[in-house]
C-alpha cells in the first residue's frame, strides 16, 4: 500500500486554460480521501493526472516514494473505478474481472484465486458466467470494483462511481465501498460532486472549487468550521444561511437591525465594519422568546424534518426542525442560536473571522 503526495499539480489546456492552479495535497496510506466541489471545479481532471489519463503541466505527483509524473497508467500501480463501469458487453463477468490479469501474464491458478475472493467479498458469485447485460446497476458497478480489488493496487481511484445509479441504490453501494474499503485497507481517492456522498465516504474531505483546494479536513471539521464562505453554503444540505451584517463590538453583530452574540469572533474588528454571519438552519431554534425574528413564507416536509422558509432582516432564511416541533402554520419565529454556532465571514476575501 502506499500513499498519494501532490506538490503544487497544475493543469493548463490549450489557450491557457488552467483547469487545475497548483494544488499540495498529502493523502495517507490506508485513508479515504473524496474530493468534492461543483462540475468544472477540476476535480476529475486531478483525480485523472494521479490516474496519468492527464499529463501533469506543473508540480509533482508521488504514489509512494515515486514520483509518477512520466510513468505510464499502466505501470502506476493503481486501479480506476469509471461511472460507465467500462466493461466488455462481450465478455463475461469472471472474464472482465480477470482480463487485467491475463494481460499481465498472471498465472491462471491465482487469476482464479483472486477472481473467485473478490466474487465473494462483493456476493457476486452467482454472476460470474453471466454478461454484463444481464446485469442491474449496481451489479455492473460490482463488477467494476471487483475488476479493480484482483490487481491489489496501492492506490483505488473511484470518478463519480455511483452518478448512474438511482437515489435508494447509490445509498446501498455508498455503504458498500466504504465497509469495502476499511476491510482492504488500500489508500482510496474518489471524486463526486454530491457533498452527502462526500460527508459519508471520507476519512479526509478536500473541497474543491475553481481548481484550487478551499479547504481540507475531516468532515466534521469541515462542516462544523468552514473556513470559506463557499464551503459553508456548499457543504450542508440545507445550506448555511448567509447574512448580511455589521459589527457591533463587544462580542456582537447586527442582522437587520437584530443583535446576535458570537462566540467565535476575532478580536480588532472595527465597530461598524460589514460582515457575513451564518448560521445553519439546524442550529436555529424556534420558541417564544429569541433574539431574532423571522418571517414565513412556506413550509417543506421532508418527512422526519420540515424546512420553513422565509425572510430574516431582508435576506432568504430556512430553519430546519423535527417535524411536529413548530405548527406547520406559523406565519412569524421567534429564533434564538448558540453563539457558538455563529459563523462569520469577510465580505471581501470570503474567509472565515473566526478565532485563530
Amino acid at each position: 500500500m502506499a500513499g498519494v503526495s501532490l506538490d503544487t499539480v497544475r493543469k493548463i489546456y490549450a489557450g491557457n486554460v488552467e483547469a487545475v492552479k497548483g494544488v499540495s495535497l498529502g493523502i495517507e496510506d490506508g485513508s479515504f480521501c473524496v474530493l468534492v466541489g461543483p462540475s468544472g471545479c477540476g476535480k476529475s481532471t486531478l483525480l485523472r493526472m494521479i490516474a496519468g489519463l492527464e499529463t501533469i503541466s506543473g508540480g509533482e505527483v508521488k504514489i509512494g516514494d515515486r514520483v509518477v509524473n512520466e510513468i505510464e497508467p499502466a505501470d502506476r500501480d493503481i486501479a480506476m473505478v469509471f461511472q460507465n463501469y467500462a466493461l466488455y458487453p462481450h465478455m463475461s463477468v469472471y472474464d472482465n474481472m480477470a482480463y487485467g490479469l491475463k494481460n499481465r501474464k498472471t498465472p491462471k491458478d491465482e487469476i482464479e484465486k483472486r477472481v473467485k475472493e473478490a466474487a465473494r467479498i462483493l456476493a457476486i458469485e452467482s454472476f460470474l458466467e453471466r454478461k454484463p447485460r444481464a446485469l442491474s446497476g449496481g451489479q455492473r458497478q460490482r463488477v467494476a470494483m471487483g475488476r479493480a480489488i484482483v490487481r491489489k493496487p496501492q492506490v483505488f481511484l473511484f470518478d463519480e462511481p455511483l452518478s448512474n445509479l438511482d437515489a435508494k441504490l447509490r445509498v446501498q453501494m455508498r455503504v458498500e465501498i466504504k465497509r469495502l474499503q476499511r476491510a482492504l485497507g488500500v489508500t482510496s481517492i474518489y471524486v463526486t460532486h454530491d457533498q452527502v456522498e462526500a460527508m459519508t465516504l471520507s476519512d479526509k474531505l478536500v473541497v474543491m472549487s475553481g481548481g484550487q483546494i478551499e479547504q481540507v479536513g475531516s468532515p466534521s471539521e469541515v462542516y462544523r468550521r468552514p473556513e470559506t464562505r463557499f464551503v459553508a453554503t456548499f457543504i450542508g444540505s440545507p445550506p448555511m444561511n448567509i447574512l448580511p451584517g455589521k459589527v457591533e463590538g463587544n462580542g456582537r453583530v447586527s442582522i437587520g437591525g437584530q443583535s446576535l452574540s458570537v462566540s467565535d469572533m476575532r478580536d480588532g474588528l472595527a465597530v461598524g465594519s460589514d460582515i457575513e454571519v451564518g448560521l445553519r438552519p439546524e442550529d436555529v431554534r424556534a420558541g417564544a422568546t429569541g433574539q431574532l425574528s423571522m418571517n414565513v413564507d412556506f413550509v417543506e416536509e421532508l418527512g422526519a424534518t420540515q424546512l420553513f422558509h422565509g425572510k430574516l432582516g431582508g435576506a432568504d432564511f430556512i430553519v430546519q426542525a423535527p417535524t411536529g416541533q413548530i405548527a406547520a402554520d406559523a406565519k412569524q419565529l421567534s429564533l434564538s442560536i448558540d453563539p457558538a454556532n455563529v459563523h462569520l465571514f469577510d465580505p471581501q476575501t470570503t474567509k472565515r473571522l473566526g478565532k485563530a
